[in-house]
């Protein structure tokens, strides 16, 4: 059975009033918290690939110039890739599947994973599946296969078929029928697949897809597509929307969503990934998913299903991206294009800093504090280093802005030899800014370049003390803690 771990609820604004005036707490109060980790691994390894991106498959195809985004020769691309940590690329989104675009050519595809060496990622390839060729899509994925499987994942047939295909066993059949003449022993019999990719509210598509095709061998794993926070266009106050991801609400979604589809791909023994998931879909919604509101729900988002055995997340980014049969401008985006390279909005910075404190396998944590409605939480790993990373998110924020100081511990009395920390933070806390973020002191530059240092911490005065750390209203941090 599945278990979902919840940090403390946001009491309803009425009730947190009086509780506040009960405990004469104040916005700038230092809520005393204790962090108990365990010494042993309790989970599975984090996949390093597990930080990924996705895009359009337009932007597989090359401009009116003829020049291509995913090129060995964009430089500033690749930069920013390993300077964010990504290490997956999925290609796909609606103009995967759009009629009116050509599919990508081989000489596009040589680009594509040309570009992919360059970044040191492995790429989700989708293949065409509405009003799309059978044998086109086999032609394709044996070239891909012949020529590029050091940096091929796997490949998707088709992206969220249940917006043209409502039946899933008419989809399946179609599916199994591409698949049959990709992996024919002419073509590509080694192929791996993930599927079903379909749109969030069809996750039940994806528990009968494992189930059925489990026992094939074609299935690489499961993926699913996501955006946790609904509608775009259904958003009409910004600042409700951002108290929304913020909210430990969302954990109960995200539990929710779990529940239809996961329990069936792990008895399965098979893995999953959200190969295309985001905030708000319908392209993000504005002063929502491009601020640093953004960056804190994409850290605890990534932490979540890390700790419920996901293999990774592909964020959905681009200039624009596709919204049903139009391009829209993308407010959830990683970076957008600038005449000297990237421009990093918060949610890159978020994956950013996952890469850097999930190197490891998931370790338990006991983690407790007053009861106020104080919105925290917590994240380990045993670093294959042996050290100890910690990933601490304070999300509260505006009126109920409450700083807090954590006291770490182990659970045997081995002691800390020391540590160091990086944070995540925005001026004055303001969970609305879509600039001036900052990791380790230092934004990063739009030529991908980032000086963000980790500062130190020295070890507690008696062996087996708790590392103690501050950690401001609105704010997050990894602590790399050193054991006796």
């Amino acid at each position: 059975m599945l278990q979902f771990p919840l940090r403390c609820l946001r009491w309803p604004w009425f009730m947190a009033m009086s509780l506040f005036t009960v405990l004469g707490i104040s916005c700038q109060a230092q809520v005393p918290v204790q962090l108990e980790l365990g010494l042993q691994p309790a989970g599975a390894e984090i996949p390093a690939d597990f930080v990924g991106l996705s895009f359009e498959m337009q932007r597989v195809l090359p401009d009116t110039n003829g020049s291509h985004f995913f090129s060995p020769e964009n430089k500033p691309l690749i930069a920013t890739f390993k300077t964010l940590g990504i290490k997956s690329l999925r290609v796909g989104g609606n103009t995967a599947d759009r009629p009116t675009l050509p599919v990508p050519s081989q000489a596009d595809v040589d680009q594509l994973f040309s570009f992919a060496k360059a970044a040191d990622v492995k790429v989700i390839y989708t293949l065409r599946l509405n009003q799309g060729d059978p044998a086109a899509a086999a032609e394709m994925a044996n070239y891909i296969s012949r020529h590029y499987s050091g940096q091929l994942d796997c490949f998707a047939i088709g992206n969220e078929p249940n917006v043209f295909s409502t039946n899933f066993d008419v989809y399946l059949t179609e599916w199994k029928r591409y698949a049959a003449q990709i992996t024919a022993p002419s073509n590509s019999p080694d192929a791996k697949f993930c599927g079903p990719s379909v749109s969030p509210g069809h996750e039940k598509w994806s528990a009968q897809f494992a189930q059925d095709l489990a026992g094939g061998g074609l299935l690489k794993y499961i993926s699913q597509h996501d955006y946790a926070g609904g509608d775009a266009r259904k958003v009409t106050n910004p600042e409700v929307a951002r108290d929304k991801i913020l909210s430990p609400t969302m954990e109960v979604h995200y539990a929710k969503f779990a529940a239809n589809f996961v329990s069936a791909v792990l008895s399965n023994r098979l893995a999953y990934r959200f190969e295309e998931a985001n905030s708000f879909y319908d392209g993000g919604a504005a002063d929502v998913s491009d601020t640093f509101a953004s960056a804190l729900w994409a850290l605890n988002y990534q932490w979540w299903w890390a700790e419920h055995r996901m293999s990774g997340i592909n964020f959905h980014t681009g200039d624009k991206v596709a919204a049903r049969d139009e391009n829209k401008p993308c407010r959830y985006a990683t970076f957008w294009t600038t005449t000297n390279g990237y421009n990093v909005h918060p949610i890159g910075y978020a994956e950013k800093m996952f890469s850097l404190g999930s190197r490891g396998k998931i370790i338990s944590w006991n983690l407790s504090y007053p009861a106020t409605n104080f919105n925290f939480t917590a994240y380990s790993v045993r670093g294959n280093d042996r050290a100890f990373y910690v990933t601490l998110i304070n999300f509260s924020h505006g009126d109920f802005a409450t700083n807090c100081s954590v006291q770490i511990i182990a659970r045997q009395p081995t002691g800390w030899a020391g540590g160091e920390i990086i944070r995540l933070a925005t001026p004055d806390g303001d969970v609305s800014r879509k600039s001036g973020v900052t990791l380790g002191g230092s934004e990063i530059n739009d030529d991908a370049s980032w000086t963000g240092q980790w500062e130190s911490i020295s070890p507690p005065d008696n062996p087996g003390s708790p590392i103690v750390v501050a950690m401001p209203a609105a704010s997050a941090a990894v602590v790399k803690l050193t054991p006796r």
